[in-house]
């Protein structure tokens, strides 16, 4: 297949673009300076739309993916670029869409979208929509997916962590870290290799023109043992200490959508409609082992171990906060 990825070299998608290469698929990257060994670069800001246009406007694609796609305008600029130059098009979502909680333990697809804390998600939703009015009035042929809290080049902790390092830094040095809540609500982390494995399979594949899906895990955590097993995964234990999401939100307000209208309530998935998809789907890789992955990459450059010292500085106040 002759596959366009705007981005492909994040942490998400990554695996993905490597895979579709060892297959031996023909993939292009359109992003501004990043190439992938084995695929086609296209330079280009695809925020740009009279540039990606000029650059754009001569292919046919069999897919299109737009992994950096992050509002309804977006979409909408997306829509006018590939219409009638694409057999399908993929929006990457977010599983922080759906409306948490509800009535049910597990999420389907079928859970209603709706995030009063997070401006993103409010964005994403609103990009969902105009593609489904897309695919409904005119035949886009759209695919919809929602990852949910997916790892492999970031460490995935709330607080201190993700491309900073001062998490882990603590933790090696028994330093007190910062848990939301009492750290007993569930979670569910996917490596990104395991992502790929159920991503790659929706493209090309006719039944997921017009449907929404999420690709997750099945392993279930607990956030004290997700800290616990990356502490593992440094040969040490992780010197937990607990803090309301309510009060790290009212020092830094900027957490709200990612505590509160995510993180902070308990998010189990229901993978059928993935398994459905892509019947050889199935995440492998257990939260122990692929942390290890991912602290090994950073432990390969120094220059990824950032200590940011404004997180540092508001570890320190949560600590405090919770010591009261």
């Amino acid at each position: 297949m002759k596959i366009l990825f705007i981005g492909g070299t994040g942490n998400i998608s990554l695996s993905s673009s490597q895979q579709l290469v060892r297959h031996g698929h023909d993939l292009w990257i359109c992003n501004r300076n990043t190439p992938l060994a084995g695929a086609h670069h296209i330079a280009c800001d695809i925020n740009n739309e009279f540039d990606a246009q000029q650059k754009l406007q001569n292919h046919h694609w069999d897919v299109v993916v737009n992994w950096v796609g992050f509002t309804a305008e977006h979409a909408l600029r997306d829509i006018r670029l590939f219409s009638g130059h694409c057999k399908q098009y993929v929006f990457i979502s977010s599983a922080s869409c759906y409306q948490n909680p509800g009535p049910t333990l597990f999420i389907t697809e079928e859970r209603k979208l709706e995030n009063p804390h997070w401006q993103y998600s409010r964005d994403k939703i609103a990009a969902e929509e105009a593609l489904f009015f897309a695919y409904q009035e005119s035949g886009f042929p759209i695919t919809i997916v929602r990852p949910s809290h997916t790892y492999s080049t970031v460490i995935p902790l709330t607080i201190g962590a993700w491309t900073n390092y001062n998490t882990i830094a603590r933790m090696k040095k028994g330093l007190p870290i910062v848990v939301q809540g009492d750290g007993t609500s569930l979670w569910t982390l996917t490596h990104a290799r395991d992502f790929a494995n159920g991503f790659i399979g929706l493209l090309g594949n006719e039944a997921a023109i017009g449907e929404a899906v999420h690709i997750t895990s099945d392993e279930v955590l607990d956030w004290n043992t997700i800290y616990q097993q990356t502490a593992a995964a440094l040969g040490t234990t992780a010197n937990i200490i607990h803090l309301a999401s309510d009060t790290i939100c009212k020092i830094t307000p900027e957490e709200t959508g990612s505590l509160l209208g995510d993180k902070a309530v308990s998010t189990l998935f229901d993978n059928s409609k993935i398994k459905g998809l892509v019947p050889e789907f199935k995440a492998v890789i257990p939260y122990a082992e692929g942390i290890k992955e991912t602290l090994a990459w950073f432990e390969a450059d120094a220059s990824r171990q950032v200590i940011d010292a404004k997180e540092e500085k508001l570890i320190e106040r949560f600590v405090k906060e919770a010591n009261r």
